[in-house]
């Protein structure tokens, strides 16, 4: 599971990886470089917060190239700034992960950024470039803004979360819809499968399988393999992780149906293994 909310996610990762709690194995950024334009540092200044975030245990750097869809996700990080950041994480051994919409999707493949989270308003020219550069694409088709307005009344009145701000995803949830859309059709564009998962959508998770299907058009079959093995390769993992192969762990997951013939059997997972460990083992209904 890839998590870069907090500082917290670190001894949580560490906790796990000891044994000490069960868990799904965690890579997280530190702290976020949060785009605010020329107070978010010169270049060299940016290159420092990255070897920082590297010194206290990242294993990737989150950047936040774009304002929030919200706000109108306008970019936040100059190109030169997200060429600083995303170098200087590919010296120091970390891939990236970049918050980004509309012209930010450019500027970080441009800026030979890791992966792109949302793309909300790219365009089919910026989406081709991704494929071009080999940059991982998350698109969210709709958990996290579905989410979001089944628990408005939770969020309203909390920082960032406005009346207008609800009526803005509102339509942002029909352009998330087209853009996995459109994602689909493009040659080569590698889609991993994300959430952006918050509050209200933890055990939700797969509702995203259904929505990229169900509402994106997305093939079952891509649905899954960028959930697995193609999943995997963006987080640097491939060769440990991703697949049933001999040599990698033995991390395997049971559903009750066939998720290509019905992607409602992704709700229903029956049987849970990781590193060979059975943490989940139910009979069907049926047996």
């Amino acid at each position: 599971m890839q998590s870069v909310g907090s500082p917290l996610d670190i001894p949580l990762r560490d906790s796990i990886a000891k044994g000490l709690l069960p868990g799904p194995r965690i890579l997280t950024a530190a702290e976020p470089l949060v785009g605010q334009g020329e107070k978010s540092g010169t270049p060299d200044e940016i290159r420092a917060f990255v070897r920082k975030q590297k010194e206290a245990g990242a294993d990737l750097i989150k950047i936040f190239a774009a304002q929030s869809i919200r706000q109108g996700g306008s970019m936040t990080l100059s190109q030169e700034q997200l060429n600083a950041a995303c170098d200087e994480a590919r010296k120091q051994g970390l891939r990236t992960l970049v918050h980004a919409y509309k012209d930010a999707v450019r500027a970080a493949s441009l800026a030979g950024c890791t992966e792109i989270e949302h793309g909300t308003m790219a365009t089919d020219d910026d989406l081709r470039l991704l494929a071009q550069r080999g940059t991982y694409f998350d698109p969210q088709a709709g958990l996290v803004i579905e989410n979001y307005l089944l628990n408005k009344e939770k969020f309203l009145g909390t920082p960032g979360y406005t009346p207008e701000g609800f009526a803005a995803m509102e339509k942002v949830l029909s352009l998330n819809h087209q853009l996995v859309q459109r994602a689909v059709k493009i040659p080569g564009l590698k889609i991993v499968f994300g959430t952006d998962a918050l509050a209200g959508s933890h055990g939700r998770n797969a509702e995203e399988f259904i929505d990229r299907v169900r509402d994106g058009g997305m093939d079952p079959m891509i649905a899954m393999i960028g959930a697995n093995s193609l999943g995997a390769e963006a987080l640097g993992m491939g060769d440990q992780i991703g697949r049933i192969a001999p040599g990698l762990q033995a991390d395997i997951i049971a559903l009750d149906g066939d998720p290509l013939k019905d992607i409602t059997a992704v709700r229903r997972v029956l049987f849970v293994m990781k590193g060979g460990v059975v943490y989940k083992n139910q009979k069907r209904a049926t047996d």
